[in-house]
């Protein structure tokens, strides 16, 4: 299995040089929410040369099965709150495809709130 820890250090850290040790040549990886494809460079060059630096902090790491981890990270800066959920698949220790669902934080909206329905998770 992969170093997901060491994988997300990378990410949040915007180390290119370290993402792509990571990576296998020809991974693909899929930001469904956005219907996005990108290429290792692709990929690499969103994440690193993003305008803002920020912070990040994994919430869960699960096997989901001998080649496919899921992480729950949260990113954030001063401006910005968002979850991403992955759906990492590796063979020989190499991400092949990663499948990101990335998701603003905020409140619930106007329409969930007048139901008085749902309680704060923290």
């Amino acid at each position: 299995m992969i170093n997901v820890e060491k994988y997300w250090a990378s990410v949040i850290a915007q180390d290119a040089t370290e993402m792509k040790s990571f990576l296998a040549p020809d991974a693909v990886i899929k930001w469904h929410c956005t219907n996005e494809r990108f290429t290792v460079d692709e990929f690499v060059k969103a994440n690193c040369e993003y305008p803002d630096k920020w912070k990040g902090e994994i919430e869960k790491t699960m096997a989901v099965d001998g080649s496919t981890v899921l992480t729950v990270v949260r990113i954030y800066n001063e401006r910005l709150s968002c979850h991403c959920v992955s759906l990492i698949h590796y063979f020989n220790d190499k991400i092949i495809s990663i499948d990101e669902y990335w998701g603003d934080d905020g409140e619930a909206p106007n329409w969930r709130k007048a139901m008085n329905i749902g309680k704060k998770i923290k």
